[in-house]
């Protein structure tokens, strides 16, 4: 496949073409588990504009390079969160359009998660139109560890794909989850063995491909109004998580993640 043009800017992807009509993403940062900085969570979030104008891509593959689909945000970017108005004004900006953009991408979606699946990497694997995990995938959401609200995709379709009483037990207590127990509770679509990942995300994406393409695409259209609809709920969610990022609980959630240690938050709260 000759990467086109429009997919060349982005350092955080490989793109391949494993079927006709099937553009796979790749992220390409394995010795770091896939982890986003700054560029990456920039890029995640703009990806879905090209592939959406994109009229020779049918379909969509998200991946993970190595041991993990992603470990989420690295720590760096945190710090820079709590120390500075502009770098949570941006980061802001892209969570928002992450999710929208998602969302209103109007080509049909398959997510492939293996090891740890986290923080806006989780985003777009759960708003994916299909999510396919392996048994084993570790599936955590970390805002409250690390000392913010839960807001950068959870409010808006954890409930739907689960229900309110699981949304809040892995949400609120920041519970792991495996591929299988996702799959239990709904928050994934389908749950197979390690060695057969691959081959059933490629097995969807290329229905999908090859099904009727309006018929698909104005089913996701319609189905995606549900999300649509609690855009107010994502909103207030997000606002409030970046609002902990000036708060004192995600400084001590910081210093217990780079101290390896459990984090041992203030209990007085007036909120």
């Amino acid at each position: 496949m000759t990467i086109k043009a429009c997919y060349q800017k982005y350092q955080m992807f490989d793109f391949d073409e494993p079927a006709p009509g099937v553009l796979r993403l790749t992220l390409n940062k394995p010795e770091r588990l896939n982890a986003l900085d700054a560029t990456g969570h920039r890029e995640i979030a703009e990806v879905w504009l090209d592939i959406d104008r994109d009229p020779d891509i049918s379909a969509v593959i998200l991946r993970g390079e190595g041991r993990s689909f992603s470990a989420g945000g690295d720590f760096e970017m945190v710090q820079q969160m709590t120390e500075s108005f502009e770098t949570k004004a941006r980061v802001w900006r892209e969570a928002r359009d992450l999710v929208y953009n998602i969302i209103n991408c109007s080509k049909p979606i398959v997510s492939s998660i293996h090891g740890a699946a986290v923080g806006a990497g989780l985003v777009a694997a759960l708003l994916a139109d299909i999510s396919i995990a392996t048994k084993t995938a570790k599936i955590v959401d970390g805002h409250t560890r690390l000392g913010v609200a839960a807001g950068d995709h959870a409010a808006i379709v954890w409930p739907l794909l689960c229900g309110m009483a699981k949304a809040k037990y892995y949400l609120m207590l920041c519970e792991p989850m495996t591929g299988q127990e996702a799959e239990r509770i709904g928050l994934v679509s389908l749950c197979v063995e390690a060695d057969e990942l691959e081959a059933k995300t490629l097995e969807v994406a290329t229905r999908l491909a090859t099904g009727a393409p309006t018929a698909i695409r104005w089913t996701k259209y319609a189905l995606n109004n549900w999300l649509r609809q609690a855009g107010p709920i994502f909103d207030a969610s997000l606002a409030l998580e970046m609002l902990g990022f000036d708060g004192p609980e995600v400084k001590e959630g910081l210093a217990s993640h780079l101290e390896k240690r459990k984090p041992q938050f203030d209990q007085k709260c007036d909120f």
